[in-house]
């Protein structure tokens, strides 16, 4: 059974300096690894505050995202787009950062990054840290409802519909199982009913069940994300 371990932080500051101590800790650690971002606005306080600060990291980190919008790199809604403040303090070769090439057709896109991920894991590099989001409607990455589980089967990245119409690519749950330290950073009043649900585990939960591969995950949230008690 998956290990849910829960941190409830006092205020969305005190959540995006947590979360800011925590992604330095991993990008910086030495050896070859990887780090998983994570798109939305959660995680866009803690990129910032990173990208001012010196971050030295051994020559062999790589980077990659839990989803991508299938939209043009440079747009406002591409989670690559989003986090150019830190990928540009980080400075990687282009080789170690792994992006969805969005310039492909969808299929494309989905199966190079799928190629991008089983060449990562293959040449023995492991994410030691995985951010990940979780919805108001109980989404994580772009997995949304059970067909998108089902076809993730036996994949590490799949293309999406999303409900909003847009298309994306997404890390499969075959893939979360891999991430060492899977971590839900939650923000926000709207995402308490989706907190309790993950707290309880439910099964009908998309994000509850992307991670059943897992054997530990973490929910960090602030105090807006926590539910009332019973």
């Amino acid at each position: 059974m998956t290990e849910l371990a829960t941190t409830c932080f006092a205020s969305r500051a005190e959540l995006d300096a947590a979360l800011a101590t925590r992604l330095a800790a991993a990008l910086c650690a030495p050896g070859a690894h990887a780090v998983m971002l994570s798109g939305g606005t959660t995680p866009m306080n803690a990129y910032r505050a990173l990208a001012r600060r010196p971050l030295p990291h051994d020559e062999r980190l790589h980077v990659l995202f839990t989803d991508e919008r299938y939209v043009p790199a440079g747009s406002p809604a591409s989670n690559y787009h989003q986090s150019q403040e830190l990928l540009q303090a980080l400075a990687l070769p282009q080789e170690e950062l792994l992006r969805v090439r969005t310039e492909l057709s969808l299929e494309a896109a989905a199966a190079d990054y799928e190629r991008s991920l089983t060449t990562l894991l293959s040449s023995g590099i492991h994410v030691t840290l995985g951010l990940l989001g979780l919805g108001a409607d109980g989404h994580t990455a772009s997995l949304f409802d059970a067909g998108d589980l089902e076809r993730a089967r036996g994949r590490y990245a799949l293309p999406v519909q999303r409900p909003d119409g847009m298309s994306a690519v997404s890390v499969s749950p075959e893939f979360l199982a891999t991430v060492r330290e899977p971590v839900f950073v939650v923000a926000g009043a709207d995402k308490r009913e989706s907190v309790r649900a993950l707290l309880a585990r439910s099964p009908t939960l998309t994000a509850w069940r992307a991670v059943a591969g897992c054997a530990r995950v973490e929910l960090w949230m602030d105090q807006a994300a926590a539910p009332a008690p019973a």
